[in-house]
């Protein structure tokens, strides 16, 4: 076996690689650079189980960063068990291969109780007096208390939300260099987030984002060069590119004007209510998984859908099954965004009517994901005087929202979760073996195979 880093760094495409990145570029050059054929939905979650089971969505079930749970009657995004996950995962197939193989997973998703041997992901605590703190879980244990001890908590607040900067993408840097320190893992899967942030924020074409690629190339350089020193492959990859977008779609709003949602109203405020709700959307960036109660209402949603401005497809079962997503936990249809366009999860027609957790950071109450998070309202005085009044209350033991996030899509100017339309916009796979990588595009779907090529040297056996 050959000891092997895989770095997803989110957002990377080709076009980005250049002057700005003379470490990655490097490897580019020396070793080989592929487009990578994405999966839909082109989302986080969903896109690293294809890379860790080989199957599409409809295989391994994670068919956006969240759904619907049926069972439940609630959409829950962001679950942390891998038991979410069907198939055979990268490491298992490895282990049974050669039983000495470990895997260290660094921060990709659906990182808890998995068959990897070492994981670290971000885990906060919440406190019964409204508190959120920053931490971290780690398998074995007493690895989370050795990283906190050696780097301070994990900086959750700078890993997403409207002060992200490069920090947590040093930090976990910092904790694979460690890992490898003390672990030496036959395989290392490390996540870096950074260029997630700004590409959003600011859209893919804006000038600013040279200093975020630059930050980029200077956090993983000490990985690549630690890999070359102790002679381990490498492969860099992303899962999707980011396009400009200028067109939210109120895919929600839609529904509800038209009298498929129905709302519950807690202390003047409303709250979707999804169980009761005849159809509602779960906004996924350019995706939505349109679940609907009653087969005799799909028509009629389905027109809906396709009448809205920024919807390019509507898929029915049998589009589904074309795009790999006929699995359960699909939506009975699923909206496709526009290139230019994406998807709100807002469901309110006033805003002063939203519920208390719209204009937070919360993506765990959020019945849909929501770019908007990294954002300061720009209506606040100041953003650091509004996030520093409202902590201090809380340290005082006050009782106060952290409202600081604005409920204005427009500020949003990129997405993802379509396919790109130019594969120099779309992801990418970069490996140290050019002899491992055969010629032309990347398939999801393959990295499995290509991994495990790496860590075996090539034996197919």
């Amino acid at each position: 076996m050959r000891r092997t880093i895989v770095i997803d760094i989110v957002g990377l495409t080709p076009s980005l690689l250049g002057e700005n990145t003379p470490n990655l570029s490097a490897l580019a050059r020396k070793g080989a650079l592929r487009p990578l054929d994405t999966v839909t939905p082109a989302v986080t979650t969903t896109v690293q189980s294809t890379f860790l089971t080989g199957e599409a969505p409809g295989g391994h079930g994670i068919v956006a960063n969240g759904w619907y749970f049926h069972d439940l009657a609630q959409i829950w995004f962001w679950r942390q068990s891998n038991h979410l996950v069907q198939g055979e995962k990268l490491w298992d197939a490895a282990r049974r291969r050669d039983p000495s193989f470990t895997c260290a997973n660094l921060f990709w998703w659906y990182n808890m109780y998995s068959g990897a041997d070492i994981g670290v992901t971000p885990r906060p605590m919440y406190p019964a007096d409204g508190r959120k703190i920053p931490d971290c879980y780690a398998e074995p244990p007493e690895l989370r208390d050795a990283l906190t001890r050696k780097f301070g908590l994990f900086p959750l607040f700078r890993f997403w939300g409207p002060a992200t900067d490069i920090a947590a993408s040093e930090w976990i840097v910092n904790c694979a260099l460690d890992v490898l320190d003390n672990y030496s893992p036959t395989l290392s899967l490390v996540y870096i987030p950074h260029l997630d942030y700004n590409l959003q924020r600011l859209g893919p074409d804006h000038p600013d984002l040279a200093r975020d690629l630059k930050e980029v190339d200077d956090a993983v350089a000490p990985l690549l060069e630690r890999a070359e020193r102790e002679d381990m492959q490498v492969v860099v990859l992303s899962e999707y590119g980011i396009t400009p977008v200028d067109k939210p779609v109120h895919i929600n709003r839609a529904l509800r004007e038209a009298g498929f949602i129905r709302v519950r109203e807690e202390l003047g405020r409303e709250l979707l209510d999804p169980g009761a709700s005849r159809a509602f959307a779960v906004a996924d960036h350019q995706i939505a998984h349109v679940y609907v109660k009653h087969a005799g209402d799909v028509p009629a949603v389905r027109d809906l859908l396709q009448s809205l401005d920024g919807v390019e497809h509507v898929l029915d079962e049998a589009g589904k099954r074309d795009h790999g997503l006929d699995h359960a936990r699909s939506g009975n249809l699923v909206a496709l965004a526009r290139q230019d366009a994406w998807f709100t999860y807002y469901y309110w027609l006033d805003d002063n009517r939203c519920p208390d957790f719209a204009p937070t950071v919360d993506i765990h109450r959020k019945p849909g994901f929501d770019p908007v998070e990294l954002f300061f309202d720009p209506k606040l005085p100041s953003a650091k005087l509004s996030v520093g009044w409202r902590l201090l209350k809380k340290k005082l033991g006050l009782r106060t929202l952290m409202d600081v996030i604005p409920l204005d899509a427009t500020l949003v100017k990129g997405s993802h979760g379509r396919i790109t339309d130019d594969p120099q916009a779309g992801p990418l796979f970069l490996s140290s073996r050019p002899d491992l990588v055969p010629e032309g595009h990347v398939a999801a779907t393959g990295v499995k195979d290509l991994i495990l090529r790496h860590i075996f040297d090539g034996d197919e056996g």
